[in-house]
């Protein structure tokens, strides 16, 4: 699934013009790496309700600036302290033979029929949410499923227990860190 997302390049830079865009319904950006920083203009409203879903966090995205596409993965974003407001979003360019670190969802499944929880009697701490994968852009996942059906009282899930697609693992297995992702 190939998300795209459209900007428009943008000249004036600075505070004021960034307040300037938020007034008009935008939202300042930079796309960033690989070449030159590009500042960007997009929609609040469709950045906003895009922000909502989880795989836009987690894929490689289609920009499209002034009819130009490019390939890119959201690496931040600020949002205002308690208005529903995007402040700033930033890209970073990818190349498609270029490994990358991202960071990886985790979504917890079966829960409610695990063990633990069904004849223990005991809850399951989520104890991380996401993870950082490297990989190269076709094999970023934009989610990783935990299953939790086979959880013991007493036990717990460990980074190496993950699924990951064919190309990609774990960052913090790579520096020997075998952390827990799931306890019960």
């Amino acid at each position: 699934m190939t998300i795209e997302v459209i900007a428009q390049k943008r000249d004036d830079q600075g505070s004021g013009a960034s307040r300037r865009l938020r007034r008009a319904g935008q939202v300042p950006g930079v796309i960033y790496g690989n070449g030159e920083a590009k500042a960007i203009s997009l929609d609040h409203n469709t950045l906003f309700y895009a922000l909502k879903d989880d795989d836009f966090h987690g894929s490689v995205l289609n920009m499209i600036v002034d009819g130009a596409a490019e390939q890119v993965i959201l690496r931040d974003v600020q949002q205002h302290a308690y208005k529903q407001q995007v402040l700033h979003a930033d890209f970073q360019r990818v190349e498609a033979n270029v490994p990358l670190t991202a960071k990886v969802r985790l979504s917890f499944i079966n829960a409610d029929i695990s063990p633990a929880v069904k004849l223990g009697g005991k809850l399951i701490s989520r104890i991380v949410s996401e993870v950082q994968v490297v990989a190269l852009p076709a094999n970023l996942p934009s989610s990783l499923v935990v299953d939790l059906s086979t959880l013991q009282a007493g036990e717990a899930i460990h980074l190496s227990d993950l699924k990951l697609p064919e190309g990609a693992e774990l960052a913090s297995l790579r520096r020997g860190h075998d952390l827990a992702v799931a306890r019960a």
